[in-house]
């Protein structure tokens, strides 16, 4: 199997985060988005990311900013978005970055007497319109590159958005990454969405998880993560171990040494 790691807080330097992924045995590092060191101008740096992954000998994957919303109604904020998904899977595929994960966004909700109202609900057919754009531009921009983008589950897929994330799955293009914390953290309330689209599975999020606690230590939670990695095992599916600290990555990676994943 194969395992990486993310990037911490705890690290400023990618070379040092490589020095790290290497030292604890994984072989890829996912460059978060979310973070300043790692927006799309320092993903658009690719003599300086191939020259590290040489050195040491690992790859890359990305992890999209979470606050990505390719359906804003504003549509110059709709376009920067996509502008930047754009310019992310040129430098992917000048780095062979294969995934770059996905959240998706809720959007805005009114709250009313009777409860929520989710404008993208509302406004579906808006909603809908904004991804079969997206969905094209991404196959354009892909084209024959080995590039996954792979949505990500996190607190419950809304209905709206199940039906956006069925559409993309139909491209190629488009896979899953099953975030198990996030999963138990929720009541596994995507589980069995995920589960009917299982051939789409191409990533996985690990950490353990404690009722509504996540990014736990492996082996310190209430996840059965035997189940779960011999899901991914069976899918070829490359796993990112989500801890949120150095010390908790180590522990983490020891568990996975001893349980023989790796």
């Amino acid at each position: 199997m194969i395992f990486g790691m993310p990037t911490l807080l705890e690290m400023e330097s990618l070379d040092d985060t490589m020095r790290l992924c290497k030292e604890l045995g994984m072989e890829f590092v996912e460059l978060n988005m979310n973070l300043p060191y790692y927006q799309v101008e320092r993903l658009e740096e690719t003599d300086y990311l191939r020259e590290l992954a040489k050195r040491y000998q690992l790859f890359y994957t990305i992890h999209l900013d979470e606050n990505l919303n390719v359906s804003d109604f504003n549509q110059g904020v709709a376009d920067a978005y996509r502008e930047t998904v754009c310019r992310t899977i040129e430098a992917a595929k000048e780095i062979k970055a294969p995934i770059l994960n996905l959240h998706m966004n809720h959007g805005v909700h009114f709250t009313l007497s009777n409860g929520k109202v989710w404008l993208f609900e509302r406004y579906r057919n808006e909603y809908m319109e904004s991804f079969q754009v997206f969905r094209t531009m991404c196959e354009e921009a892909i084209g024959d590159a080995d590039i996954r983008i792979c949505i990500e589950n996190t607190d419950g897929f809304k209905t709206y958005e199940k039906e956006a994330i069925e559409y993309l799955l139909e491209s190629k293009v488009f896979g899953l990454t099953w975030d198990i914390g996030h999963s138990n953290a929720s009541n596994d309330v995507d589980e069995e969405f995920i589960m009917e689209h299982h051939e789409k599975l191409d990533h996985f999020h690990i950490h353990d998880s404690l009722e509504r606690e996540d990014h736990m230590t492996l082996g310190t939670g209430e996840i059965n993560l035997p189940q779960r990695l011999e899901l991914a095992k069976c899918h070829d599916c490359m796993c990112v171990v989500e801890t949120k600290t150095i010390r908790a990555l180590r522990e983490s990676a020891t568990w996975l040494k001893r349980n023989r994943y790796r």
